[in-house]
């Protein structure tokens, strides 16, 4: 078990994602919005669509298969790697953004992305870098909404 054990109100809890959740359990009132996103390091850019995503592994010396009409498929031919991507953009989850960071260190993170309503009326959002069990890293970069 991983996590934070908070202690109120007489009783221990353990909170796994102690990012996701305040530690006061308190959630309303709150008009913030979070999500995960896959940023290229080098470039430190968000990837919004395949296309970019595509273009970066090529770069990385990442080959596309065609064999599956469902997956958009990527294989480095130096290694037994593979990355597997639903073909819509929209079903692309952290799980997939982990599997494209493990596959090449140093050159994409996923980070945490929070959206709060001052944040959306003033076009900045603010993106965290996100925490992995085998540390705590914190890094904040501001990017511009287009």
């Amino acid at each position: 078990m991983s996590g934070v054990w908070v202690f109120k109100n007489g009783v221990v809890r353990l909170v796994e994602n102690p990012g996701a959740e305040p530690l006061d359990g308190n959630r309303q009132g709150s008009s913030s919005a979070r999500r995960k996103v896959l940023v290229h390091v080098p470039s430190n850019e968000v990837i919004t669509c395949y296309e970019d995503l595509e273009s970066k592994l090529l770069s990385l010396g990442w080959e596309r298969y065609y064999d599956d009409p469902d997956l958009l498929q990527f294989h480095k031919r130096s290694t037994v790697h593979l990355i597997s991507l639903p073909r819509d953009f929209n079903k692309f989850k952290s799980i997939h953004m982990y599997d494209i960071v493990v596959k090449n260190r140093n050159m994409f993170e996923v980070r945490d992305i929070y959206i709060d309503d001052e944040e959306k009326r003033n076009n900045k959002i603010t993106i965290v870098t996100s925490y992995c069990k085998c540390g705590l890293r914190l890094k904040e970069v501001n990017v511009l909404k287009n």
